[in-house]
């Protein structure tokens, strides 16, 4: 009899997110016990507001457990991930699933981790390399004036903003990448149907990054 493989789903803002793992199991398939846990679980409302980020920090883009969109600190939440994952890496997972393309962790010492940054930018760069123009799909506005800092491509991309969580116009937002020839939404927040909205704007192929990460987590089934 297989194994059911026990894998803990972790996100920079609270779970469950629903608006994410439900369609990454369907596409991981095979027996999965699924857990979630989230780096702003029962963080009161306040100190949630006062990580929004400084003069000088970088941002992310997240989502709480009632749906709505906040803007927090990428180097104060990085701080409550890692404590998170030295508390999960305890509890005998068979492997744990980061829900966040922007972050990047010190190894466990148990536990196997996929880092969906490293999958994501591993596969762009990959696919970028026979591209002439790579269009890259962020969460939020200040954060194309971040990334160039911190983007790790070989080529500059062009950027854009569209929020998978405010209600943005992603078809209307995508069509400014319509003359690239490869496209990532950058975010694990963006889902299947807003793939197919910004591939009404553009003709190239589009990477959606909870797919790309599903994908890696089928390799371990």
């Amino acid at each position: 009899m297989t194994k059911k493989l026990r894998l803990a789903f972790v996100t920079i803002g609270q779970s469950p997110r629903s608006d994410i793992v439900p369609e990454m199991l369907a596409d991981i398939g095979g027996d999965v016990e699924a857990h979630e846990f989230g780096a702003l679980d029962d963080v009161p409302e306040n100190e949630i507001r006062a990580l929004v980020p400084a003069p000088g920090e970088t941002s992310f883009a997240t989502r709480l457990r009632n749906g709505h969109e906040v803007t927090i600190s990428k180097e104060r939440v990085e701080i409550r991930l890692e404590e998170l994952l030295e508390r999960i890496d305890q509890q005998g997972f068979d492997a744990i699933v980061l829900l966040c393309t922007g972050t990047h962790v010190k190894p466990l010492r148990q536990t196997f981790m996929i880092e969906s940054q490293r999958v994501v930018d591993s596969m762009v760069e990959a696919l970028a390399a026979s591209s002439q123009r790579l269009g890259v799909i962020l969460p939020l506005a200040r954060q194309v004036e971040e990334f160039p800092e911190r983007h790790v491509f070989s080529r500059t991309p062009k950027l854009v903003a569209a929020s998978p969580y405010a209600g943005d116009d992603i078809a209307e937002r995508a069509a400014a990448l319509a003359d690239c020839d490869l496209v990532v939404m950058h975010c694990m927040g963006y889902s299947e149907a807003m793939r197919a909205a910004a591939r009404q704007s553009i003709s190239a192929p589009v990477l959606l990054s909870r797919r790309i990460v599903s994908g890696a987590v089928r390799q371990i089934i």
